[in-house]
């Protein structure tokens, strides 16, 4: 079974930066789309950033030009860069990615576990 681990997260005072990274293991033939989604309270779900294995990007309205997502595809792993954060962006970070394992099966889509980013005034 592939899992996803998070870390990065934690508090930081509006107008900062943090990173997140993404670490993927298990069986893992290839990860296609990885991602990072967010989830504020009281709100569902949202896409912040995405990028495919061949390095294309999308983002969120929200955060456009202020995250950066990147990838390793050796090492199966997606980073977020945040800037100039505001309180808004205080949410549980999620990573996601679709991972093709076992030859002849469909690819899996898998979540992390999450974590806390809290950003303060």
């Amino acid at each position: 079974q592939v899992q996803l681990v998070e870390s990065g997260g934690g508090l930081v005072q509006a107008g900062g930066s943090l990173n997140l990274s993404c670490a993927a293991s298990g069986r893992i033939f290839t990860t296609n789309l990885m991602g990072w989604y967010r989830q504020r309270t009281g709100k569902q779900r949202e896409m912040v950033a995405s990028i495919t294995y061949g390095g294309h990007t999308n983002y969120a309205d929200s955060v456009n030009g202020r995250f950066t997502i990147s990838r390793d595809n050796n090492k199966h792993t997606v980073n977020l860069e945040m800037s100039s954060l505001e309180p808004e962006d205080t949410a549980v970070y999620y990573c996601r990615a679709v991972v093709y394992g076992d030859v002849g099966a469909p690819p899996a889509d898998d979540w992390g576990q999450g974590t806390q980013v809290t950003v303060y005034s």
